[in-house]
């Protein structure tokens, strides 16, 4: 095989292989939908090893205090995620389940709540120039 056809080849196979790998959401994603007990405001900050996805989701609803769930039986394949956020209300559990596909910087979800909710959500990346950088206090003038 000449080194131009092996060239070919391989940048074939890279090209297939690369189109197979799972999308990258590693970083912060928020969204905000309105539920049936108010706009609810999230930050997933997710991480993703292969086709593992790990991480948290911080939610804020108005008149509550914020919350901080782990992330479990998270995958992603290819542009598709799924992953479970376990909710504790009144000294019960109720697991909220995501799936959803990844499009560039958007993962459009549906959210089932128990038996009680499906809703359907839009989560953004947040970029690195959105972050805010903390506030370092002034140095004191000699």
């Amino acid at each position: 095989m000449s080194y131009g056809k092996l060239a070919v080849v391989l940048a074939f196979a890279l090209a297939v292989l690369g189109s197979a790998r799972a999308a990258d959401v590693t970083g912060k994603w928020k969204a905000e939908f309105d539920t049936q007990i108010g706009l609810q405001k999230y930050t997933y900050d997710f991480k993703a090893d292969g086709e593992k996805l790990t991480g948290k989701a911080t939610a804020v609803l108005e008149g509550a205090p914020t919350r901080e769930t782990e992330i479990t039986e998270g995958k992603i394949n290819k542009d598709d995620i799924s992953f479970v956020e376990m909710l504790k209300f009144q000294d019960q559990e109720i697991r909220i389940e995501y799936k959803g596909k990844i499009s560039g910087d958007e993962i459009k979800m549906t959210r089932e709540v128990g038996d009680f909710a499906t809703e359907k959500i839009v989560a953004k990346r947040v970029k690195e120039s959105d972050q805010k950088p903390e506030q370092k206090p002034a140095a004191p003038k000699p």
